[in-house]
């Protein structure tokens, strides 16, 4: 039901935040690693996911998508709930969930409160193939800009520019225009030679 709360940071633990939002007061439960990248922020944007149980209904935050990502794939897993998740998540970063998951790290996983042999075992299984499609939207960014600059790359070179001294133009004006497509790239390259 929600995407996302932003708003004033009223208070900070490791395990929650309270955050204002229009004069409301939401209770979000955190991991250690969203408290970590919250710690010094007044401001902040939380992804929520929302668990609505017989006797409550309680709102989950991550501090990016990533996260929220692996906690949703922990939660799929049977004998997994929401709490034991976030235990995973707090006593791991959301990269080494992802590694263990994909080594067959069950030592790491056991190391985890909560978290027995047979369960450990049942995450890998079940979650194995999952969490390979999970990717940081940097990630997607940089992959984006890479075929970008090197599509442009291979045009110019063909067009009997140095190589060396191309790849270094192109990547000075890609800092400064994130949005641009090759042609602009090119375009904008040829200006500047």
């Amino acid at each position: 039901m929600y995407e996302y709360l932003q708003g004033e940071i009223k208070e900070l633990n490791p395990t929650y935040l309270v955050l204002d939002n229009s004069g409301v007061g939401y209770f979000i439960h955190i991991s250690v690693n969203t408290y970590t990248k919250l710690n010094d922020k007044k401001n902040c944007l939380v992804y929520i996911h929302q668990v609505i149980r017989e006797d409550a209904h309680l709102l989950f935050g991550f501090s990016d998508k990533k996260e929220r990502e692996i906690f949703l794939q922990l939660i799929s897993v049977s004998g997994i709930g929401a709490n034991t998740a976030r235990m995973m998540l707090s006593s791991l970063t959301p990269d080494e969930v992802k590694s263990a998951i994909l080594q067959n790290n069950i030592a790491l996983l056991k190391s985890i409160k909560g978290i027995g042999l047979k369960t450990a075992e049942r995450i890998i299984v079940d979650l194995r193939d999952k969490v390979g499609k999970i990717t940081d939207e940097s990630e997607i960014v940089v992959t984006l800009h890479n075929t970008i600059k090197d599509e442009a790359l291979s045009a110019l070179v063909m067009l009997g520019f140095p190589k060396a001294k191309i790849d270094k133009l192109l990547g000075d004006i890609l800092k400064d225009h994130r949005e641009f497509t090759v042609e602009e790239l090119v375009k904008e390259s040829l200006k500047r030679i």
